[in-house]
């Protein structure tokens, strides 16, 4: 049995998934957690790396691996391999205001037509211009930028700080791939090029970059042996480009054009494969690139599962609880509406709102309807962002719901209410672990692999309108 891995280093956690190439069945995993925050050090995310492997059996008869991981993170090096700073995550928002200012400088048109994007807090042209502005002494040590899942693949080749790692610090051999590259604001899906002008204007100055890889591209051979603790490198296994962490689904999931994925995590995805690039000068919709070649324009809320988490700690029940008391109530929550902007918001870009619970009157308010306005105001939200990507010109066939609440039978029975497009639940999974898995699988075969991937649900259509309306209706109040 041959034998590939896939990692996805996310906020919360590293897990590992190893998968037999020619089923693609899950055979071992393994996980280790991440410290909380939007701030952190890298170092940590290499140790649960290793955590990681060793919870999963090791790598000594794997024959390739990748990592998929978190987008947009900042990862600054200097010359001797060291990172300057603490990492700031995608969700770590006080660079809002650096990406109003690279905006007034050269354009909401222009930069969507360079990079497909109009920067805010979450990407990584903005961070870089708020460590040249706040911390300008860390900014002048900046040698080499990287993503998370960049900087984690070079440091499991062997390289990284000059005496702690094998090869020592060869910033030349850092490698990304062009889905994350294209989230970090400086990098184009459309001529697969660096907008190393918009870099400058970032950072201040130049700074080496990570090579980007094409889909089935290997970014090396050998591996530090994590089992052994020495240093060592196993010579022989074939790493994979890495991705970011929604292109790295969409590949473990199996989308194709005509596939629109909404992913319920920390935060909530909308994204869809498409054969062509967007643009989308509001910011709305991001252009990104997929892990195997086409584009995957993107929608991204801060808001999504954890709403149902608070509902739950506040009406004293667990999510199986919650989606009972939601069924129980009518379709409109009885008129009660969350706009879910709990810890401000990307789109719409809102870094300092809160969010408003809407329409309660005595009668209304009943645990119910606030169990059932929990469940549309997380719906609706990412709802608003299918919206905007069919109105790029996508053709969407059907519409894939993932992560854990999607498993929820009053997210899904909602779900099929509050979207336009066909709803249907995969069978649970590590997608982004299982779509490294596939990278690796494609890299040391030249071929992509064809996993198959069950649906275990399909909820009835029955789309009513008037809920996103009506939602529509209070979350316009914050833009007026």
């Amino acid at each position: 049995m041959t034998l590939v891995a896939g990692v996805d280093s996310s906020t919360q956690s590293c897990k590992v998934v190893v998968r037999d190439l020619e089923t693609g069945d899950v055979v071992r995993t393994g996980r280790a957690s991440h410290p909380d925050g939007t701030s952190v050090s890298p170092e940590a995310w290499w140790e649960a790396l290793i955590l990681a492997i060793a919870d999963a059996g090791g790598l000594a008869d794997v024959a390739a691996i990748s990592i998929g991981g978190q987008q947009h993170g900042m990862v600054t090096l200097d010359e001797s391999g060291s990172v300057v700073r603490d990492a700031l995550l995608w969700n770590d928002t006080r660079s809002a205001g650096a990406a109003a200012d690279l905006i007034a400088e050269f354009g909401a048109d222009s930069l969507a037509a360079r990079t497909g994007l109009v920067p805010v807090a979450s990407f990584t042209s903005t961070k870089l211009r708020w460590l040249r502005d706040a911390e300008p002494d860390n900014a002048a040590k900046v040698a080499a930028v990287a993503l998370p899942h960049d900087w984690l693949t070079w440091r499991l080749r062997g390289y990284g700080p000059a005496g702690a790692s094998p090869l020592g610090p060869v910033l030349d051999e850092l490698t990304t791939d062009r889905s994350d590259a294209s989230g970090t604001g400086y990098w184009s899906a459309t001529t697969g090029e660096y907008d190393r002008d918009l870099l400058i204007a970032s950072l201040g100055h130049d700074a080496v970059l990570p090579r980007v890889l094409g889909p089935g591209e290997a970014a090396g051979t050998g591996v530090v042996d994590t089992a052994a603790g020495d240093g060592s490198l196993l010579t022989g296994l074939i790493v994979g480009p890495g991705a970011g962490d929604n292109a790295a689904a969409g590949l473990g999931l199996g989308a194709v054009a005509g596939d629109v994925v909404v992913s319920l995590g920390t935060s909530g995805t909308v994204f869809a494969v498409t054969e062509t690039t967007s643009e989308d000068a509001t910011g709305i919709v991001a252009g990104f690139a997929s892990a195997s070649g086409e584009y995957l324009p993107l929608v991204c809320t801060l808001n999504a599962a954890r709403v149902l988490d608070a509902f739950a700690r506040v009406l004293g029940v667990d999510h199986d609880e919650l989606g009972e008391l939601a069924l129980a109530a009518s379709p409109g929550a009885g008129g009660a509406v969350l706009v879910p902007y709990f810890e401000g918001e990307r789109t719409p870009n809102l870094p300092d709102a809160t969010a408003t619970l809407f329409g309660l009157t005595l009668l209304s308010t009943t645990r119910e309807n606030l169990a059932r306005a929990a469940v549309e105001g997380m719906l609706c939200a990412l709802a608003d962002g299918v919206e905007a990507i069919l109105a790029q010109g996508v053709e969407a066939k059907r519409l894939l719901l993932v992560g854990g609440a999607a498993q929820n039978p009053a997210v899904q029975a909602i779900a099929a209410q509050v979207f336009s497009v066909p709803v249907q639940i995969p069978t649970p999974g590590e997608y982004v672990a299982a779509g490294a898995a596939v990278q690796a699988a494609w890299a040391l075969t030249g071929a992509r692999p064809e996993w198959a991937v069950d649906v275990v649900a399909s909820p009835a259509v029955d789309h009513q309108p008037f809920i996103l309306e009506r939602y529509r209706e209070v979350a316009g109040t914050y833009q007026a």
